[in-house]
Parts: structure tokens; C-alpha cells; sequence
């Protein structure tokens, strides 16, 4: 059998050392679609380094690129073949706001659960990062291994939540850039899934499509613009399976129901939002559920069981 879940489990942690700078974050932003329209001082918050603030997803891409799915199937006790291969989900857990600047920030990474849940094997690799001045993130990739269960090993808990019940309280749309692949990509994400129209057609796609976490930080960004103001330290946990793939060029609806903390921002609103409603500022805490589908494919699921919790 390809997965020892007994060595994946046993191996010990892996260290190592990441940094980032303000072109990185300005760069991933670019990648999920920030900067439009240029002068829109809700926009240059994420792209203008005078004023820059970190959407919290960059922590996916900070440093060398994606870890999770990459590291994971680096790691002893896991010998597959790629094309089995499928990144199930992500959760991210923020521990304080991210800086635009770190020289220096330490990675521990190891497989936290390994379940077995019949056709397939699923990997939850798991990512602690620390810089001088303690902890800033933790985050989890889902990674399934199809054809890999079977071995009659715990079946780990489910991650799905039912549907929220109800119209949504906000709905925005998001246009996916013909190149936005492309220019995402360049944050460290080079599988030619999402580049290469040959490899995309041998892995059986029409043509290239997006990374799911490209369409993980286009959401999260969503959520903080409209219902945040912009303010990227509300946020304390996000997480969202991936249901379904989306093509450059098309167009992402986003459902939110928000549950709690505090009065709702506007969208578009043209203020900075980055120093408002940040740690200690009286806010209840809440979540946001959210749901992402396509609208030119009559609303095929993209992103599933997604929630935000904020303060």
C-alpha cells in the first residue's frame, strides 16, 4: 500500500525558514484580483506599500509558495502517484495580523491525521509558523489521495456542514481574469494544471483552471470588502472545501450569511478600512458562512462549507 498511515504519523516534524516582503504581498493580492479599479483607495490598500495591509490568506503562498499539498506528499510513509491527487480543503487559523515585511519566520510542519475513507486516503498536513515575536498562523491542507483507502483505518471526522438556510444577507460577483492563473502562479504555485493547456487536457480538462486557493483568497477578500470595510485584522479563522473547479474567465457568485460582530461594512466604500475594528475593539466576535458557485455554469459549486470567523 502506498500510504503508511502508521510512518506518515510517526515522522518527525519538519523545520524550516520562510520571509517574505511587501512585493510578495502586493504581488498575491495582484493574483487574486486586487487593484481594480487602480485608483480606488479601497483597492491601493492591498497593492500601495505606503498603506499596505495583509489579507490573511496570503499565509497560503508566504515565503516559498504552497506547503501543504507539496510538503505533504514529500513526507515518509506517502509515495503516490500525482494524478491521484486532489487538494480536498484549507483552514487557516490567524494568531495576529500579518506584517507586510518578515525576515524571518520559522515553519513546523507534519501529517497531523491520516483517514481512510474507503476510495480514498485523505492527509490533513498541518503548518505552525512563529516569527521573533511568537506564533502568526496555523493552517491545515485536506489533501485526497483518490484509490488510496481501504486499509480499514479511521475514517477521521467529517468536515461537511449543511448548506445555511435562508437567503443569503450579501451576494457579489467576482470576474476571474483570463491571465489571473497566470498571474498567480507566480506566488509559487507552479503545477501546469493551471498553465499548460496540454497538461490540463491530459488530466482531463477542457483547459487550464484556476488554483482553488486563487479562488480561496478572491472569496476571503470578498467577505473583508463587503462586510469588514476592508479591514483585514477582523479576521481570526477561515476555512472552505473545494467542491469544484473554476475556469479563467468566469465569474465567481459569493453568498454570504453573516452570524454576529457588529455592524456590517460597505462595499466599495472608498476609506482606507485597515486601522478600524481591528484586536480590542469591543466587537463581538461571529462568522460568516459562505457559499461559492459559477455563475456561467449555473451555479456549478466551486467552494463548499466555508466559513470566516472574525471579531
Amino acid at each position: 500500500m502506498p500510504i503508511d498511515a502508521a510512518e506518515a504519523l510517526a515522522a518527525p516534524a519538519r523545520t524550516g525558514e520562510i520571509s517574505w516582503s511587501h512585493q510578495d504581498v502586493q504581488l498575491y493580492h495582484l493574483g487574486i484580483g486586487a487593484g481594480i479599479p487602480a485608483t480606488d483607495p479601497g483597492e491601493l490598500r492591498y497593492t500601495l506599500e505606503s498603506v499596505l495591509r495583509v489579507l490573511p490568506s496570503f499565509a497560503t503562498t508566504a515565503g516559498t509558495g504552497p506547503p501543504g499539498v507539496i510538503g505533504a506528499l514529500s513526507m515518509p510513509g506517502v509515495d503516490v502517484d500525482l494524478a491521484r491527487v486532489l487538494h480536498g480543503g484549507q483552514s487557516l487559523t490567524l494568531y495576529r495580523p500579518l506584517p507586510a515585511e518578515c525576515a524571518a519566520a520559522v515553519t513546523t510542519s507534519r501529517i497531523a491525521a491520516v483517514h481512510d475513507k474507503g476510495g480514498a486516503a485523505v492527509l490533513v498536513m498541518r503548518t505552525d509558523v512563529a516569527d521573533a515575536d511568537g506564533p502568526l498562523w496555523t493552517d491545515e491542507a485536506r489533501i485526497h489521495l483518490r484509490g488510496e483507502g481501504g486499509w480499514g483505518g479511521d475514517r477521521g471526522p467529517s468536515v461537511r456542514r449543511e448548506a445555511p438556510a435562508g437567503p443569503p444577507d450579501r451576494t457579489v460577483e467576482r470576474p476571474v481574469r483570463e491571465d489571473q492563473a497566470l498571474l498567480y502562479r507566480l506566488s509559487g504555485d507552479w503545477n501546469l494544471l493551471h498553465a499548460d493547456p496540454g497538461f490540463a487536457r491530459l488530466a482531463g480538462f477542457e483547459r487550464p483552471i484556476l488554483h482553488g486557493l486563487c479562488t480561496y483568497g478572491m472569496t476571503l477578500k470578498a467577505v473583508v470588502d463587503t462586510l469588514f470595510g476592508g479591514d483585514v485584522t477582523r479576521v481570526r479563522g477561515y476555512t472552505a472545501r473545494f467542491a469544484g473547479v473554476v475556469y479563467p474567465g468566469e465569474t465567481l457568485r459569493i453568498r454570504m450569511w453573516h452570524d454576529g460582530g457588529g455592524d456590517e461594512g460597505d462595499e466599495g466604500d472608498g476609506g482606507d478600512g485597515g486601522n478600524g475594528g481591528g484586536e480590542g475593539d469591543g466587537r463581538g466576535g461571529g462568522e460568516v458562512r459562505v457559499v461559492v458557485s459559477v455563475v456561467e455554469r449555473g451555479d456549478a459549486p466551486a467552494l463548499a462549507g466555508t466559513v470566516v470567523t472574525h471579531s
